[in-house]
Formats: structure tokens, C-alpha cells, sequence
């Protein structure tokens, strides 16, 4: 995107002020809400200052992408780094990241899609591997040496580390199969990052489940998505609260395709279709790791409401 440098004048963001308030306050409480990813240029007017991204004259994208992060980190305390689920990072691309923000800023990352599908999607860009069984999946021994070694010297900055597991893998696991792999896998990675596993087939949210995350010490992410039960339902289970600490991921409405909400939402500049019950699952689950005196990290995609700065306005305001 280029445009004229005329266009931009600098000024104040009102709502960017606004968040580095009530989120610095929340974070003084171990209560974290960031957005899934960063690099937004919708988002240009209301957290990012243009002016901070022209080069000779004009706006630069590429300056945008290398530097965002550092000016989100001026009002928000957390982001979810979804990034990570489409490869292993190099540790050149990890050190590059961390220098970007200062602590106690903190990032959660999804692990790839490489130890956590069963089977590769059957789709193009997955080359010869499309449709064939993934010979990595919930190979801890690879995920420890590939991803978890090069985050180590970052622990302090690394929030949580998320595994999303998709709908399909309902179809390869039965609730209690499923549940045995993740407690082998689980056994066998180092306890010193918190882990937390995000499963998108209401199947699969069942006692055996809630049993091994609870042995294991790993949080259940309740998550607001397309074919998963509504996050007020997830709450509702007592026993989907397996760890000391609060993970949650409020992605698309339940019912509603992830191509659906892009092209409802699309450009994300302003919050189009607020979601009561969404939100106030969000402030529920907040009231309840504040009275436990437990972390929370809870993220917002732009496919929920259109602009997940917005509804994270909203949420946090209600905190009071």
C-alpha cells in the first residue's frame, strides 16, 4: 500500500491512550488481553501512527511489518503470535522478535500445525504432503529440539505456548485415545513453559480429557469458534479449568465459517457486530482469575466483531 505522505498529519490515538491505560492496570494483576497477530494496516489511525512508517515520502509496508510490533507494544501488554503454527522459527527470526519489545512484555505462540495435525490438509500448498498422515504429530522429542530450545533463552517473554488441534482430529481420535496421546506427550516435554491446548470438536471436550490436562498442569483454551460449543458453555464445564492459569481464544462466532467472517468484517476498522455473550464470557472467565489471584491471557481475533481492538476496549472498560 503507498500512499502520499500529504495525507497523514500526526496526531493523537485516542483509543491506542485508552488501552495503554486500562491494560497496564490489568496486566499489574497478571490479567493479559492482546489480539491475534499485529501486523494491521487497518489498524492505521487508531493504534499505528502513519507517520512512523513513511519512507522517503511514502507509506512503506515493509517498514510497517519490521516495526509494528514495537508500537503495539506501546498498548498491549500480551499478543498471540499465530505465526508460529505455520513453521519452526529460526533462532535468527526469534532473536529479531525479542528485540522488538522490551519485558515484561509477553507473547503466547501457537505451536506448528506440525505436531499438532494428525494429517496434513489436503490442499496445495502442503505439496506432496497434502492428505497424508503427519509422521511428527505429538513428537515431543521434535518439538522440544526445534521450538522449544531456541524460545529457552526467552522464557520470561513466553506467556504460554498454545496447541491447536483441529476439528478433523475427531476424526482420527476418540475423546479418551486422544486424551492418552496428550498425556505421553505431555510427559515428555520440560515444565518450565505453561502449555495449553485449544481442541475445536465438541467431542473431544469430555472427563478424560479434563483429567489428563489437569495432571499435567495444562490449561484448557476455551475458544469461541465454528464448530466448537460457545465459550459460555466451555465455562459452564467446572472441571475445563485444568491449570492455574487462564487461557482463551475468541476467534469467530460459533455457527459462522472463518471465510465468512472475513469477508463480514473485512476491512477491520471498527467493530461492526458486538457480541454480548462473547464478552461476557470474557469477563467472567478475567473476574475469575482475579479472585483466584491466577494469570489470564486472553486474545481476541478481528473475525470476532470486526476489530479486536475494540472489543478489547470494550471487555476491559467493564473491568472497570
Amino acid at each position: 500500500m503507498e500512499q502520499n505522505l500529504l495525507l497523514f498529519e500526526p496526531e493523537a490515538l485516542p483509543l491506542k491512550e485508552h488501552l495503554r491505560i486500562a491494560l497496564k492496570r490489568m496486566a499489574d494483576s497478571r490479567l493479559f488481553l492482546g489480539t491475534s497477530s499485529w501486523k494491521y494496516e487497518d489498524w492505521l489511525g487508531t493504534i499505528y501512527s502513519p507517520e512512523r512508517y513513511f519512507s522517503r515520502g511514502r507509506f512503506s509496508k515493509n517498514k510497517f511489518e519490521r516495526e509494528c510490533l514495537r508500537e503495539y507494544a506501546e498498548a498491549f501488554q500480551v499478543v498471540s503470535g499465530d505465526f508460529a503454527f505455520y513453521q519452526f522459527p529460526s533462532t535468527a527470526f526469534w532473536k529479531d522478535l525479542f528485540l522488538e519489545v522490551e519485558r515484561p512484555f509477553q507473547f503466547a505462540f501457537k505451536a506448528p500445525e506440525e505436531i499438532t495435525a494428525p494429517a496434513f490438509p489436503n490442499h496445495a500448498r502442503y505439496g506432496a504432503r497434502a492428505g497424508r498422515a503427519n509422521v511428527d504429530f505429538l513428537d515431543a522429542a521434535v518439538f522440544s529440539g526445534q521450538f522449544l530450545e531456541p524460545l529457552r533463552e526467552y522464557l520470561e517473554s513466553v506467556g504460554v505456548i498454545i496447541f491447536e488441534f483441529p476439528a478433523a482430529t475427531a476424526k482420527t481420535f476418540g475423546g479418551q485415545q486422544f486424551a492418552h496421546a496428550l498425556a505421553q506427550f505431555f510427559q515428555r516435554l520440560p515444565k518450565d513453559f505453561r502449555y495449553a491446548v485449544e481442541i475445536r470438536s465438541p467431542s473431544l471436550f469430555c472427563a478424560e480429557y479434563f483429567r489428563v490436562m489437569r495432571q499435567e498442569g495444562v490449561a484448557h483454551v476455551f475458544n469461541s469458534w465454528t464448530e466448537m460449543i460457545a465459550i459460555r458453555e466451555q465455562i459452564s464445564e467446572p472441571d475445563a479449568f485444568t491449570a492455574d492459569f487462564t487461557v482463551c481464544r475468541a476467534l469467530t462466532v460459533p455457527g459462522r465459517t472463518y471465510e465468512e467472517s472475513v469477508k463480514l468484517f473485512k476491512a477491520y476498522t471498527h467493530v461492526r457486530q458486538p457480541n454480548a455473550e462473547v464478552r461476557e464470557a470474557l469477563r467472567n472467565l478475567l473476574v475469575r482469575s482475579k479472585q483466584r489471584g491466577e494469570p489470564a491471557y486472553i486474545f481476541v481475533n478481528n473475525r470476532l466483531e470486526g476489530f479486536s481492538p475494540g472489543t478489547i476496549a470494550a471487555v476491559a472498560d467493564e473491568m472497570g
